[in-house]
C-alpha cells in the first residue's frame, strides 16, 4: 500500500469538533488529508502535512465525507410513472401503491434486478453517495425476498430484510399468518443475509403489536431492528423503535412531545427522509424541533420507484434546508455522520485517522452551496476506500 496526500483544499469537514474551527464539522481551511491504503491517516493544515508518496492537487475545491444513505429501497423492478403523475394531480399517496412495484419485481429475473441495482448505485456514487444501506420488501415470497437480499448482499454489508413492507397481496385476507410466514420461514431463508430488520408500522401495513413481533423475532436471529415510523399518520412507530432500541426511526413526520422525549433520551437516530415529502406532497418532518430536543438526526434519500425516486444526497440536502429548517452544517452532519450514526457506524461519515477513505469533492469553495446552489451538479469527484471512482 502507498501513501497519498491531497493538498489545496479550500475547505475539509472532517466531522470532529476538536480540529479546525471547533464547530461540529470540524471545518479546516486551505487543508490536506492523508490517505494510507484505504483510510484516513492524518488531516490537517496543507503547510503541515507529512511526506507521503503520492499527492494529489484538490484544486481549491471543497472535500467533504462520502455521504451515508442509511434508508434506500433499490432492489426492484418496473416503473411507478403513471402512479406520480396521478398524485401529482391531486391522488393522495397510500402504502398501497407498494403492490405495483411487488408484481414488477417477483416478475423480474435475477439478473434484471441486479442490473437495475448497479444502475442505481452508480448514479448515487457520482452524487457522491459512498456508503449505502438498501432494503427488501418488493418480493413479499421467501424466494422473492431472499433473492433481493442475496443480491444486495453482492454490493453493500448494510442489508435490511423487509418482508414486513406491506402485507403481501396472497394474505390479503390473512394478515396474520403472513405475520407468521415473515417472522417464520421467510426470516429463516433471509437472516443468513442481511444485517438490519424493518417494518412499516403504519395504518395499511402493520400495527404495532404486529410489528414488535416482527422486530423481535428479528432480534431472536441476530437482526438489528430498524423501522419506517409515524410517516403518514401517528402511531406507535416511534416509541416501538426507542423500546428495541432500534438503530433508527425513519421518516418521522408525525410526532407527539413524548416521541420527541424518547428519541432524545435514546440511541436510535431520527433519519428524515425528505425526497418522500417532497414527491408526495406531504407535510415535512420538523426537523427544527427534533434538533432543539437533542435528537440524533440522519438524512437519507429513501430511494425507491414510489415514494422518493431520487438517488441525490445533495438534493435532499437541499429540501431539508429549504423546507425543515435546517442550517447547512447540520444537513451535512446529518448525511455523513447523522447516517454513520443510523448506521451505528463510527468508520464511515467523517474523515479523521482510522476512517475509511471516502471523499466527495465539491467544485465549490464551501459546503454550504450544496443548499445555495440547489440543482448544480457541483459534486466533481468520489473516492472510495482511497481509490477514485467518480
Amino acid at each position: 500500500m502507498s501513501s497519498t496526500v491531497i493538498t489545496n483544499i479550500a475547505t475539509l469537514v472532517t466531522n470532529d469538533p476538536s480540529l479546525g474551527d471547533c464547530s461540529p464539522l470540524g471545518l479546516i481551511q486551505d487543508a490536506a488529508v492523508v490517505i494510507d491504503g484505504d483510510r484516513v491517516a492524518w488531516t490537517g493544515e496543507s503547510s503541515k502535512a507529512p511526506a507521503t508518496d503520492n499527492r494529489v492537487d484538490a484544486g481549491g475545491r471543497t472535500v467533504l465525507p462520502g455521504f451515508v444513505d442509511s434508508h434506500s429501497h433499490l432492489v426492484f423492478a418496473g416503473d411507478r410513472t403513471q402512479e406520480f403523475n396521478a398524485r401529482m394531480s391531486g391522488r393522495s399517496y397510500t402504502a398501497g401503491g407498494i403492490r405495483t412495484t411487488v408484481a414488477a419485481t417477483r416478475a423480474a429475473s435475477d439478473d434484471d434486478l441486479e442490473r437495475n441495482l448497479t444502475h442505481y448505485l452508480a448514479e448515487a456514487l457520482r452524487q457522491g453517495t459512498t456508503t449505502f444501506e438498501t432494503k427488501s420488501g418488493y418480493g413479499l415470497t421467501v424466494a422473492d425476498e431472499a433473492r433481493a437480499l442475496r443480491i444486495a448482499a453482492a454490493h453493500t454489508d448494510e442489508v435490511t430484510y423487509l418482508g414486513a413492507h406491506i402485507v403481501a397481496p396472497d394474505f390479503a385476507d390473512d394478515p396474520a399468518g403472513y405475520v407468521a410466514l415473515v417472522t417464520g420461514e421467510m426470516l429463516d431463508a433471509c437472516a443468513p443475509h442481511a444485517r438490519w430488520i424493518d417494518v412499516f408500522c403504519e395504518k395499511g401495513a402493520f400495527d404495532g403489536d404486529q410489528a414488535r413481533a416482527i422486530l423481535t423475532a428479528g432480534k431472536a436471529r441476530g437482526l438489528h431492528p430498524r423501522i419506517h415510523a409515524n410517516q403518514l399518520s401517528y402511531g406507535p412507530g416511534v416509541q416501538l423503535a426507542v423500546e428495541l432500541d432500534a438503530a433508527s426511526a425513519d421518516h418521522c413526520t408525525h410526532l407527539t412531545d413524548a416521541d420527541v422525549d424518547a428519541l432524545a433520551n435514546s440511541a436510535t437516530v431520527a433519519t428524515l427522509l425528505p425526497g418522500a415529502e417532497f414527491s408526495t406532497r406531504a407535510a415535512w418532518p420538523d426537523a427544527r424541533r427534533l434538533l432543539d430536543a437533542g435528537v440524533t438526526v440522519a438524512l437519507s434519500t429513501d430511494c425507491n420507484p414510489g415514494s422518493s425516486f431520487t438517488s441525490s444526497v445533495p438534493f435532499c440536502i437541499a429540501l431539508a434546508v429549504r423546507d425543515m429548517r435546517m442550517t447547512p452544517d447540520e444537513a451535512l452532519w446529518s448525511a455523513t455522520a447523522g447516517g454513520a450514526a443510523a448506521l451505528r457506524r463510527t468508520d464511515v461519515g467523517r474523515l479523521t485517522p482510522g476512517a475509511y477513505a471516502d471523499l466527495t469533492f465539491l467544485d465549490a469553495p464551501s459546503h454550504v452551496h450544496l443548499a445555495y446552489r440547489p440543482g448544480v451538479p457541483l459534486v466533481s469527484g468520489v473516492w472510495r476506500r482511497g481509490v477514485p471512482v467518480a
